[in-house]
């Protein structure tokens, strides 16, 4: 491809990539996978500078763009000159054309970060590992990055190409955020338990948590989402992890499809559906994706989903609540709701790119009493 036809490329998958970011549509790395894969003679030096250009354009917009060639005026002046009209190049500019303004995000969303609205958040993310303590130890593993302090078992720097080499498809290692590291260190799950996540998701925390329970007790891998959660059982046995139960819930239904555990648990963890704020280092468009409608929702959500915890932990048990999100209504604000439901609050911990080299989240351990 001619570096004109790359930025015409980069024009039309932002099209998509806009229109997907108001429609709830796919992400931006599916977008750029079935548009190339639709083009066989794009070679991989072209994909590759044609996807620079787009996420360097939605790193750089905070408002969601008019159009592509809005975003590319507006994020890479450096090629306007590739705006000719000739053969497969972007059609010349007219008048009409209006550049898209940089920005960390939508005003609105700036408004309520606060001080937490800061430049790292859209920072380039580190490829973060957790060693699978059920098969390795980290001292073993050295090569793959750099010991993180605090936590025993995890790695950052690792390579890019981690997924295919035998460390990773052995279950040694999993790809894991040194943030949701954090969430099931501060969930202290141990050997005999009886352990809930409520929200697997394709299970990565799931998998620490079985970890740190040494494969002994019980361990509920719960979710909505049939295809994440159909994710649970090949990593398991991958990682080695016995003791892990998949429950596919339906939303609302919940409290019904988890009953005979009721009161029950000695731990239940909610990594709670969110805005996503604490994520633009991996998804930047999300702030695109975001309106005040839906984080409304979100917050009823995680309010909701707190509640079908709580009836869950036994007296003396724990509740770990999770978004990984910097939003007050998502984290401190949910924390004061909750906290007049009788359980104590234990331990509180808020997690920033910008101090903490990791995803931004909200994090809190409650305890119910005896």
């Amino acid at each position: 491809m001619r570096p004109e036809g790359r930025t015409q490329a980069a024009i039309e998958i932002l099209d998509l990539v806009i229109e997907a970011a108001r429609d709830q549509g796919p992400s931006a790395d599916v977008i750029i996978a079935d548009y190339f894969r639709a083009r066989r003679y794009a070679g991989s030096k072209d994909r590759r500078a044609v996807r620079e250009i787009v996420y360097d354009c939605i790193r750089v917009l905070g408002e969601r763009p008019a159009s592509g060639r809005a975003a590319i005026l507006g994020a890479r002046p450096d090629l306007t000159d590739h705006f000719t009209g000739v053969g497969v190049a972007p059609a010349t500019l007219s008048p009409e054309d209006e550049p898209a303004a940089p920005g960390l995000a939508p005003a609105w969303i700036v408004e309520r970060l606060g001080d937490a609205a800061d430049p790292s958040l859209l920072s380039r993310a580190p490829i973060d590992l957790r060693v699978n303590a059920l098969k390795a130890c980290r001292e073993e593993l050295m090569g793959l990055g750099t010991p993180i302090h605090d936590l025993p078992y995890g790695l950052t720097g690792a390579p890019e190409d981690i997924a295919q080499r035998a460390e990773y498809r052995g279950g040694l290692v999993e790809i894991q955020d040194s943030g949701s590291q954090r969430i099931t260190q501060m969930a202290a799950a141990r050997p005999g338990m009886t352990v809930i996540d409520l929200c697997a998701g394709a299970g990565g925390k799931t998998l620490a948590l079985a970890a740190d329970m040494r494969n002994e007790g019980l361990l509920i891998a719960s979710d909505s989402d049939r295809r994440r959660l159909g994710n649970v059982v090949p990593r398991a046995e991958r990682a080695g992890a016995s003791i892990i139960e998949t429950r596919l819930l339906d939303p609302g239904e919940e409290t019904g499809a988890l009953a005979d555990l009721t009161g029950r648990a000695d731990l239940v963890l909610v990594d709670a559906p969110c805005s996503g704020t604490g994520t633009w280092r991996r998804n930047p468009e999300a702030r695109w994706r975001l309106t005040p409608d839906r984080l409304s929702r979100l917050v009823s959500l995680q309010e909701r989903l707190l509640a079908v915890a709580a009836s869950l932990v036994r007296p003396g048990g724990a509740l770990v609540y999770a978004v990984c999100s910097l939003l007050p209504e998502e984290g401190e604000a949910q924390l004061r709701r909750f906290s007049e439901n009788g359980f104590l609050l234990a331990e509180k911990k808020t997690l920033h790119p910008r101090t903490d080299g990791c995803d931004g989240f909200f994090i809190a351990r409650f305890e119910k009493a005896c």
